[in-house]
């Protein structure tokens, strides 16, 4: 009966069951032992081997029910007469220097996806470290060398994982959606391993999306030639926030009037937010209107930031390309400083800012990806392991259940 349990039940074939012992309550030992007929060099494969000392071992098997369950081995050393190593023998149903069966391992990585590390040691009665090394074995295997050959569109950002400026450089397939490499750093230093990879995986790549870094436009420049390199909106549009906040934080600072100040405290997120997303229940049309009314150059760049967004949105490259020559134009004339250096920064990437109409690509799905990079890292409460994070981002996109640390 328990050769058969054993069999059918946990995977363990190839050993004579010797008996079955309760140690104490509920723990459950299968004690078996294997044939001398069946000891083989661990090295060469030989049969032709005698014994050379020995050591029992336990291993830990998936529960039954709440019952701990485990099986115990006499594990023998051997020699070999063919080459003359002396080793352990292999255990079929482990890996080597575990300390528990594959099958547990298999038992252990299915609940993973379902509950956190922590509730999955607690459930299986052992330590933390047992099961993240169970799970990081797994995603190494999985993810550590992503295939590169069959890029063709990819994204480049960096993220922020923590105090201290610490950032990592990520690299998305925007064909799958998958993480394909992160770097230490966000120079372009960080890119270095990866370009070396791109080369001996001989990919094609047609279409990067980055933002405007100067260090991102030379490493792409330099390694991928053929690339067309496209800016990516989100973060032109957050220049442009960034220039409008600016230039509001100028005006409240030169205005002496009590009534054009008032009129301008609190409007920063009123002017940042798109015109259909502007709540009337709170009046935000109408304390917007008044601040605009009562600042002229804060009105012009408000109404050209809203204009330019509609580059996104021509029906082809001739007249986007219209578009965004006649939106430089008009904000070269507009007298505003910060419009007259954010325009010369467009005319200067024109090229990439077209290029959208040649491979309509973002960073927006690398943008969506961050966000669950720092909501995996907050509830787990962090990575010590720094190999099990930069593992745990590979799959991500493979995650179809809650983000779980």
């Amino acid at each position: 009966m328990s050769t058969s349990l054993l069999y059918h039940v946990f995977g363990i074939r190839g050993y004579v069951h010797m008996a079955t012992k309760f140690p104490k309550r509920k723990t459950v030992l299968f004690v078996v032992r294997q044939d001398d007929g069946e000891l083989q060099c661990s090295a060469c494969g030989s049969y032709d081997v005698f014994r050379n000392g020995s050591a029992t071992r336990r291993w830990r098997m998936p529960s039954c029910g709440c019952v701990l369950t485990f099986i115990q081995m006499k594990l023998h050393r051997v020699k070999c007469r063919q080459c003359g190593l002396a080793r352990q023998v292999k255990v079929q149903f482990a890996h080597p220097r575990r300390q528990h069966t594959k099958q547990f391992e298999q038992y252990a990585l299915a609940l993973s996806k379902l509950m956190t590390i922590q509730d999955v040691a607690k459930h299986l009665a052992v330590s933390w470290k047992t099961i993240k090394e169970i799970v990081k074995r797994d995603l190494a295997l999985r993810f550590k060398a992503p295939k590169l050959s069959d890029l063709k569109r990819i994204a480049i950002d960096e993220i922020c994982i923590g105090k201290g400026h610490r950032y990592l450089t990520i690299v998305m397939d925007l064909a799958t959606g998958a993480v394909v490499f992160v770097g230490d750093g966000k120079r372009s230093d960080a890119l270095l391993p990866f370009w070396k990879r791109v080369k001996r995986a001989r990919a094609s790549i047609q279409a990067v999306a980055i933002d405007m870094s100067p260090a991102y436009i030379k490493a792409v420049s330099e390694n991928l030639p053929k690339a067309r390199i496209v800016f990516d909106r989100f973060h032109i549009m957050k220049l442009m926030n960034e220039k409008l906040s600016g230039l509001r934080r100028v005006l409240h600072n030169e205005l002496t009037g009590p009534l054009q100040k008032k009129a301008l405290k609190g409007t920063r997120w009123l002017l940042l937010k798109n015109p259909e997303n502007l709540d009337s229940a709170r009046n935000e049309h109408e304390r917007l209107a008044e601040a605009l009314r009562l600042n002229k150059p804060l009105a012009t760049a408000y109404y050209l930031k809203d204009e330019l967004r509609l580059f996104w949105q021509q029906a082809d490259k001739a007249s986007a390309a219209a578009f965004l020559a006649d939106w430089i134009a008009r904000a070269e004339i507009s007298g505003v400083r910060m419009l007259i250096q954010f325009a010369r920064t467009l005319r200067r990437h024109r090229w990439g800012l077209l290029s959208y109409y040649d491979y309509p690509i973002s960073t927006g799905p690398l943008e969506g990806t961050n966000n669950k990079i720092k909501t995996m890292q907050r509830q787990a409460y962090g990575y010590r392991d720094r190999e099990f994070f930069i593992l745990k981002i590979y799959a991500l996109h493979q995650a179809k259940y809650a983000l779980v640390g």
